[in-house]
């Protein structure tokens, strides 16, 4: 089976870099010279990194198939697989791949509010994706804190939002998440959000990406 974590964004300067959506939770792993990744589309791939680097919170690669930018170009919206088979013993207790929470039931309480659409993967938390009875994207930060349940076998998530989370979260990328939202991390250093690899990859709008 292949996991995606990746997604490719815009060209980064005019040697074929690229910025990407990080959708796993060890992108110091998954991203080291020589790897090569499963593209879709296929005609895209695969390609090979040669380099690796961050600037600030967004991750560039370079590959050895794209040397130009007008080459980079071409990989905009591209998704980066690996076989599952590469993904090692010690990851399977972490949390949840993304394809595991996409579609599972949103419950607040007794009532379905909605249905988990995607996950993003960022430095700081987690934020789940979910799409509102009323077709409204909300990101959720994926914390024991808010999130203290995934019910993968009865197919819901229950979520416990503070009052306003769902108002203030809605239609927001994750790099724009509004500043009075609640940094739960620095009111409960002990909250520590459900990994998952991609925590997995995800189809929503990517941090930094046009």
């Amino acid at each position: 089976m292949q996991l995606q974590v990746a997604r490719i964004g815009k060209p980064h300067g005019i040697r074929g870099e690229v910025t990407v959506q990080v959708l796993t939770d060890a992108p110091g792993d998954r991203f080291v010279p020589g790897t090569q990744f499963i593209v879709e589309p296929a005609s895209a791939g695969p390609l090979t990194v040669i380099s690796a680097r961050w600037n600030k919170d967004i991750l560039l690669l370079a590959f050895d198939e794209i040397e130009t930018r007008n080459e980079a170009e071409t990989l905009r919206g591209a998704k980066l697989f690996i076989e599952t088979e590469d993904i090692g013993a010690e990851d399977d207790d972490e949390g949840w791949y993304e394809h595991e929470l996409v579609g599972l039931e949103v419950r607040v309480g007794g009532d379905v509010v909605g249905k988990v659409s995607g996950l993003h993967t960022l430095p700081v938390q987690d934020l789940l994706v979910v799409t509102t009875d009323e077709g409204k994207e909300v990101l959720i930060p994926f914390v024991e804190q808010i999130v203290p349940e995934v019910n993968v076998g009865e197919k819901y998530v229950l979520v416990t939002p503070p009052p306003g989370l769902f108002e203030v979260n809605t239609d927001e990328a994750p790099e724009a998440q509004n500043p009075e939202a609640p940094n739960l991390e620095a009111q409960n250093p002990a909250a520590q959000a459900p990994k998952a690899e991609g925590a997995a990859a995800r189809n929503s709008e990517e941090q930094g990406i046009a």
